[in-house]
Protein backbone atom coordinates (compact mmCIF):
# COMPACT_ATOMS: atom_id res chain seq x y z
CA UNK A 1 0.00 0.00 0.00
CA UNK A 2 2.65 2.36 0.88
CA UNK A 3 4.54 1.59 -2.39
CA UNK A 4 1.22 2.50 -4.18
CA UNK A 5 1.01 5.93 -3.03
CA UNK A 6 4.51 6.71 -3.36
CA UNK A 7 4.13 5.19 -6.87
CA UNK A 8 0.72 7.83 -7.03
CA UNK A 9 2.93 10.83 -5.30
CA UNK A 10 3.49 13.83 -6.71
CA UNK A 11 7.12 14.87 -7.44
CA UNK A 12 8.15 18.06 -5.66
CA UNK A 13 10.93 18.08 -8.06
CA UNK A 14 10.36 19.43 -11.66
CA UNK A 15 12.56 16.05 -13.12
CA UNK A 16 13.14 18.25 -16.07
CA UNK A 17 14.47 21.70 -14.07
CA UNK A 18 17.96 21.39 -15.03
CA UNK A 19 16.67 20.67 -18.77
CA UNK A 20 14.74 23.55 -18.94
CA UNK A 21 17.60 25.84 -16.81
CA UNK A 22 19.79 25.05 -19.07
CA UNK A 23 17.90 25.78 -22.04
CA UNK A 24 17.06 29.10 -20.73
CA UNK A 25 20.57 30.24 -20.08
CA UNK A 26 21.50 29.27 -23.66
CA UNK A 27 18.91 31.01 -25.25
CA UNK A 28 20.17 33.98 -23.47
CA UNK A 29 23.90 33.52 -23.95
CA UNK A 30 22.61 33.66 -27.73
CA UNK A 31 20.17 36.61 -27.23
CA UNK A 32 22.24 38.56 -25.48
CA UNK A 33 24.89 39.18 -28.40
CA UNK A 34 22.34 39.91 -30.99
CA UNK A 35 20.54 42.35 -28.93
CA UNK A 36 23.79 44.19 -28.23
CA UNK A 37 24.45 44.20 -32.17
CA UNK A 38 21.26 45.53 -32.34
CA UNK A 39 21.61 48.27 -30.27
CA UNK A 40 18.83 47.04 -27.85
CA UNK A 41 18.01 49.69 -25.21
CA UNK A 42 14.64 50.05 -24.25
CA UNK A 43 15.77 52.01 -20.58
CA UNK A 44 16.39 55.02 -23.19
CA UNK A 45 12.72 55.40 -23.62
CA UNK A 46 12.51 56.76 -20.28
CA UNK A 47 14.70 59.02 -20.17
CA UNK A 48 13.49 62.54 -18.94
CA UNK A 49 14.17 64.41 -22.33
CA UNK A 50 13.07 61.69 -24.94
CA UNK A 51 9.84 61.07 -22.53
CA UNK A 52 8.79 64.91 -23.10
CA UNK A 53 9.74 64.78 -27.07
CA UNK A 54 7.61 61.86 -27.02
CA UNK A 55 4.57 63.31 -25.14
CA UNK A 56 5.19 66.73 -27.28
CA UNK A 57 4.89 64.52 -30.55
CA UNK A 58 2.27 62.92 -29.29
CA UNK A 59 -0.14 66.07 -28.03
CA UNK A 60 0.20 66.84 -31.78
CA UNK A 61 -2.16 64.07 -32.62
CA UNK A 62 -5.43 65.51 -30.54
CA UNK A 63 -7.77 65.70 -32.12
CA UNK A 64 -7.68 64.08 -35.05
CA UNK A 65 -8.54 66.05 -38.14
CA UNK A 66 -12.32 66.29 -39.22
CA UNK A 67 -12.43 68.94 -41.94
CA UNK A 68 -14.48 67.91 -45.33
CA UNK A 69 -11.88 68.10 -47.79
CA UNK A 70 -9.32 66.18 -45.80
CA UNK A 71 -11.83 63.17 -45.08
CA UNK A 72 -12.96 63.22 -48.90
CA UNK A 73 -9.23 62.79 -49.59
CA UNK A 74 -9.07 59.62 -46.67
CA UNK A 75 -12.26 58.08 -48.34
CA UNK A 76 -10.53 58.44 -51.46
CA UNK A 77 -7.13 57.02 -50.16
CA UNK A 78 -8.78 54.43 -48.12
CA UNK A 79 -10.62 53.03 -51.10
CA UNK A 80 -7.30 53.09 -53.31
CA UNK A 81 -6.18 50.73 -50.10
CA UNK A 82 -8.24 48.38 -50.13
CA UNK A 83 -8.44 48.31 -54.06
CA UNK A 84 -4.74 47.54 -53.67
CA UNK A 85 -4.04 45.30 -51.14
CA UNK A 86 -7.14 42.97 -52.53
CA UNK A 87 -6.03 43.49 -56.40
CA UNK A 88 -2.64 42.37 -54.70
CA UNK A 89 -3.89 39.40 -53.73
CA UNK A 90 -6.03 38.37 -56.16
CA UNK A 91 -3.17 37.96 -58.26
CA UNK A 92 -1.37 36.39 -55.81
CA UNK A 93 -3.93 33.92 -55.78
CA UNK A 94 -2.99 33.19 -59.43
CA UNK A 95 0.47 32.90 -58.79
CA UNK A 96 0.03 30.84 -55.72
CA UNK A 97 -2.76 28.41 -56.34
CA UNK A 98 -1.05 26.48 -59.12
CA UNK A 99 2.50 26.14 -57.90
CA UNK A 100 0.79 24.73 -54.07
CA UNK A 101 -0.67 22.64 -56.22
CA UNK A 102 2.03 21.09 -57.77
CA UNK A 103 4.09 21.35 -54.60
CA UNK A 104 1.97 19.48 -52.39
CA UNK A 105 3.20 15.72 -52.44
CA UNK A 106 0.19 14.11 -51.39
CA UNK A 107 -1.46 14.85 -54.70
CA UNK A 108 1.95 13.16 -56.29
CA UNK A 109 0.43 9.89 -58.44
CA UNK A 110 3.82 8.66 -58.96
CA UNK A 111 4.64 8.00 -55.66
CA UNK A 112 1.62 5.28 -54.95
CA UNK A 113 3.82 2.66 -56.50
CA UNK A 114 6.58 1.63 -58.79
CA UNK A 115 7.59 3.69 -61.94
CA UNK A 116 9.54 5.24 -63.91
CA UNK A 117 7.62 9.00 -63.43
CA UNK A 118 9.09 9.43 -59.99
CA UNK A 119 11.94 11.70 -60.62
CA UNK A 120 9.85 13.45 -63.19
CA UNK A 121 7.41 14.36 -60.23
CA UNK A 122 10.48 15.35 -57.87
CA UNK A 123 11.74 17.43 -60.74
CA UNK A 124 8.54 19.52 -60.72
CA UNK A 125 7.77 19.58 -57.18
CA UNK A 126 11.64 21.18 -57.04
CA UNK A 127 10.92 23.53 -60.04
CA UNK A 128 7.82 24.68 -57.99
CA UNK A 129 9.48 24.96 -54.79
CA UNK A 130 12.14 27.06 -56.03
CA UNK A 131 10.07 29.28 -57.55
CA UNK A 132 7.66 29.47 -54.61
CA UNK A 133 11.08 30.92 -52.78
CA UNK A 134 12.19 33.05 -55.02
CA UNK A 135 8.70 35.15 -55.48
CA UNK A 136 8.73 35.56 -51.51
CA UNK A 137 12.77 36.35 -51.12
CA UNK A 138 12.12 39.95 -52.11
CA UNK A 139 10.02 41.85 -49.24
CA UNK A 140 7.03 43.78 -51.33
CA UNK A 141 8.46 47.44 -50.21
CA UNK A 142 11.68 46.59 -52.36
CA UNK A 143 9.30 45.45 -55.28
CA UNK A 144 7.45 48.41 -55.15
CA UNK A 145 10.51 50.54 -55.13
CA UNK A 146 11.82 48.99 -58.57
CA UNK A 147 7.70 48.77 -59.78
CA UNK A 148 7.69 52.73 -59.27
CA UNK A 149 10.80 53.63 -61.39
CA UNK A 150 9.16 51.43 -64.00
CA UNK A 151 5.34 52.40 -63.77
CA UNK A 152 5.21 55.87 -62.17
CA UNK A 153 3.78 56.60 -58.85
CA UNK A 154 0.85 55.19 -58.21
CA UNK A 155 -1.03 51.85 -56.90
CA UNK A 156 -0.08 50.04 -60.23
CA UNK A 157 3.38 49.39 -58.79
CA UNK A 158 1.74 48.47 -54.96
CA UNK A 159 -0.41 45.92 -56.79
CA UNK A 160 2.14 43.97 -58.29
CA UNK A 161 4.19 43.85 -55.84
CA UNK A 162 2.29 42.51 -53.19
CA UNK A 163 1.27 39.87 -56.19
CA UNK A 164 4.30 38.88 -56.69
CA UNK A 165 5.83 38.80 -52.77
CA UNK A 166 2.45 37.36 -51.53
CA UNK A 167 2.14 34.51 -54.18
CA UNK A 168 5.30 32.93 -53.10
CA UNK A 169 4.08 33.12 -49.29
CA UNK A 170 0.77 31.83 -49.93
CA UNK A 171 2.07 29.02 -52.20
CA UNK A 172 3.87 27.92 -49.33
CA UNK A 173 1.75 28.08 -46.64
CA UNK A 174 -1.05 26.41 -48.87
CA UNK A 175 1.27 23.06 -49.49
CA UNK A 176 2.01 23.12 -46.19
CA UNK A 177 -1.35 23.43 -45.04
CA UNK A 178 -2.44 20.34 -47.46
CA UNK A 179 0.46 18.32 -46.38
CA UNK A 180 -0.82 18.92 -42.75
CA UNK A 181 -3.96 17.91 -42.85
CA UNK A 182 -5.12 14.57 -43.41
CA UNK A 183 -4.34 13.37 -46.49
CA UNK A 184 -5.41 10.05 -46.15
CA UNK A 185 -8.90 10.46 -48.51
CA UNK A 186 -6.69 11.63 -51.33
CA UNK A 187 -4.31 8.70 -51.39
CA UNK A 188 -7.50 6.83 -51.79
CA UNK A 189 -8.38 9.00 -54.35
CA UNK A 190 -5.78 8.53 -56.46
CA UNK A 191 -5.29 4.80 -55.73
CA UNK A 192 -8.52 3.88 -57.04
CA UNK A 193 -7.78 5.88 -60.21
CA UNK A 194 -9.19 9.56 -59.32
CA UNK A 195 -6.87 12.55 -61.57
CA UNK A 196 -4.72 14.94 -59.02
CA UNK A 197 -7.75 17.70 -59.08
CA UNK A 198 -10.06 15.44 -58.10
CA UNK A 199 -8.52 14.20 -55.47
CA UNK A 200 -7.55 18.24 -54.11
CA UNK A 201 -10.93 18.95 -54.27
CA UNK A 202 -12.87 16.35 -52.79
CA UNK A 203 -9.85 14.89 -50.47
CA UNK A 204 -7.92 17.41 -49.49
CA UNK A 205 -9.50 20.92 -49.32
CA UNK A 206 -12.70 19.87 -47.11
CA UNK A 207 -10.24 18.89 -44.50
CA UNK A 208 -8.10 22.41 -44.60
CA UNK A 209 -10.55 24.84 -45.60
CA UNK A 210 -10.98 26.62 -42.64
CA UNK A 211 -7.41 27.22 -41.80
CA UNK A 212 -6.77 27.89 -45.99
CA UNK A 213 -9.91 30.68 -45.41
CA UNK A 214 -8.21 32.45 -42.35
CA UNK A 215 -4.30 32.12 -43.83
CA UNK A 216 -5.87 34.19 -46.90
CA UNK A 217 -7.65 36.62 -45.25
CA UNK A 218 -4.79 37.16 -42.74
CA UNK A 219 -2.51 37.78 -45.92
CA UNK A 220 -5.46 40.11 -47.04
CA UNK A 221 -5.04 42.10 -43.91
CA UNK A 222 -1.15 42.20 -44.20
CA UNK A 223 -1.28 43.33 -47.79
CA UNK A 224 -3.60 46.28 -46.27
CA UNK A 225 -0.71 47.17 -44.07
CA UNK A 226 1.89 46.55 -46.58
CA UNK A 227 -0.34 48.64 -49.14
CA UNK A 228 0.11 51.63 -46.39
CA UNK A 229 3.90 51.09 -45.92
CA UNK A 230 4.27 50.99 -49.76
CA UNK A 231 2.41 54.41 -50.37
CA UNK A 232 5.81 56.14 -48.85
CA UNK A 233 7.75 55.09 -52.00
CA UNK A 234 5.17 56.71 -54.41
CA UNK A 235 2.41 53.71 -54.33
CA UNK A 236 -0.41 55.55 -53.64
CA UNK A 237 -3.34 54.97 -50.75
CA UNK A 238 -3.10 55.74 -47.02
CA UNK A 239 0.72 55.45 -46.96
CA UNK A 240 0.87 58.21 -49.20
CA UNK A 241 -0.83 60.59 -47.37
CA UNK A 242 0.42 59.65 -44.62
CA UNK A 243 3.75 60.60 -45.80
CA UNK A 244 2.59 63.90 -46.91
CA UNK A 245 0.42 64.49 -43.24
CA UNK A 246 4.12 63.73 -41.25
CA UNK A 247 5.98 65.67 -43.64
CA UNK A 248 3.79 69.06 -42.79
CA UNK A 249 3.84 68.12 -39.22
CA UNK A 250 -0.23 67.81 -39.30
CA UNK A 251 -0.74 65.22 -36.07
CA UNK A 252 -4.04 65.78 -36.46
CA UNK A 253 -4.36 64.31 -40.41
CA UNK A 254 -1.72 61.37 -39.03
CA UNK A 255 -4.54 60.51 -35.97
CA UNK A 256 -7.38 60.16 -38.15
CA UNK A 257 -5.69 58.24 -40.83
CA UNK A 258 -4.67 55.74 -37.98
CA UNK A 259 -7.81 55.32 -37.00
CA UNK A 260 -9.10 54.42 -40.03
CA UNK A 261 -6.21 52.10 -40.71
CA UNK A 262 -7.08 50.51 -37.42
CA UNK A 263 -11.02 50.28 -38.58
CA UNK A 264 -10.17 48.04 -41.57
CA UNK A 265 -7.47 45.83 -39.63
CA UNK A 266 -11.06 45.86 -37.15
CA UNK A 267 -13.09 44.76 -40.52
CA UNK A 268 -10.52 41.76 -41.72
CA UNK A 269 -10.79 40.04 -38.13
CA UNK A 270 -14.18 40.41 -38.42
CA UNK A 271 -13.91 38.67 -42.17
CA UNK A 272 -11.94 36.05 -41.07
CA UNK A 273 -13.66 35.28 -38.30
CA UNK A 274 -17.58 34.86 -40.07
CA UNK A 275 -15.46 32.93 -43.09
CA UNK A 276 -14.41 30.04 -40.60
CA UNK A 277 -17.84 30.18 -38.77
CA UNK A 278 -19.41 29.53 -42.60
CA UNK A 279 -16.54 26.92 -43.22
CA UNK A 280 -17.02 24.76 -39.91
Amino acid sequence: MNALAASLAVPTRDPLALRRATGTLIAIMLLWPLLVLAEFRPWALFDAGNLKVMADFLAGFLPPATGGEFLGLLLRASLETLAMATAGIALALLLALPLAFATTSALSISRIGPGNALWRGRAVRTTARSILMGLRAIPEIVWALLLVHALGLGPAAGVLAIAITYGGMLGKVYAEILESSDTRPARALLEAGSGRLAALCYGLIPGAAQELASYTVYRWECAVRASVVMGFVGAGGLGQLMDQSMKMLNGGEASSILLVFLLLVLIADALSAGLRRLLA
